[in-house]
């Protein structure tokens, strides 16, 4: 009965974690080995756990990544271009907390949307909340909040967003006056979260895209100050696995 009552008010402090614990501990003889700190520490850990793995999931789930990616299935063959060293790199320091960028380039299907995922994949399990846009659909919407009112309250929540990833830079035409929301977005970041870019036009080249020159100027500022920077090179990798 007691047990009973004890899961009960475990359940009702939403400490599923624990409460799922305690009663495998139950089902187990060997627990009565260990003393009562060892088995608390055991629920404890089991909580945290939980807990740390829900939050990790709603992160994944908020990301809306295009694809599942994770760094440690990465293909460093040495006709890409992808420098090991420099994703452990990216791996181990903390560039999203020091609002650093990342800026990937390469030929479709060289894997920049895999290898922006996967970085975003391990923000997320660093416990960092992150965003992906794909870049014709972010404009899109840029467009839409201007339009409907709404724009104020997207980019504070953008602006929030320890990290946003904005694939395929460059792929469609966009207005000139959506990349001065653009430039908005990434003033508003500035030194408040970290940005990842994958293009297929080489940075030198972004001017062009933007083609407006003050605000292009303007954006390359905010974007390739302190950014680490990735070209991936070889064939198309579709061939093998779906990522671009």
């Amino acid at each position: 009965m007691l047990h009973t009552q004890t899961l009960e008010k475990l359940q009702a402090l939403r400490l599923d974690g624990m409460a799922q614990a305690l009663t495998e501990q139950r089902q187990q003889k060997d627990m009565a080995d260990y003393g009562f700190e060892d088995r608390l520490g055991f629920l404890v850990e089991r909580e945290w756990l939980w807990k740390a793995n829900r939050s990790l999931t709603r992160r994944l789930k908020a990301a809306q990544f295009k694809i599942t990616a994770s760094l440690e299935d990465l293909d460093y063959r040495a006709s890409r271009g992808l420098k090991r060293a420099q994703i452990e790199q990216l791996r181990a320091t903390p560039w999203v907390q020091e609002h650093r960028n990342c800026l990937i380039v390469g030929a479709t299907g060289a894997g920049k949307t895999y290898l922006g995922c996967a970085l975003g994949n391990q923000a997320c399990r660093d416990g960092y909340a992150t965003f992906y846009f794909y870049a014709p659909k972010f404009f899109r919407a840029l467009e839409t909040a201007r339009v409907d009112g709404s724009l104020v309250t997207w980019l504070k929540k953008l602006a929030r967003a320890p990290l946003i990833i904005i694939d395929d830079l460059g792929i469609g035409s966009v207005p000139g006056k959506i990349y001065r929301e653009f430039l908005e977005v990434l003033d508003d970041r500035q030194g408040q979260g970290a940005t990842i870019i994958t293009s297929q036009f080489p940075v030198d080249q972004w001017h062009e895209v933007i083609a407006d020159p003050t605000v292009a100027d303007a954006i390359l500022d905010r974007l390739v100050h302190n950014a680490y920077r990735i070209k991936l090179e070889g064939e198309s990798m579709r061939k093998s696995k779906d990522c671009s």
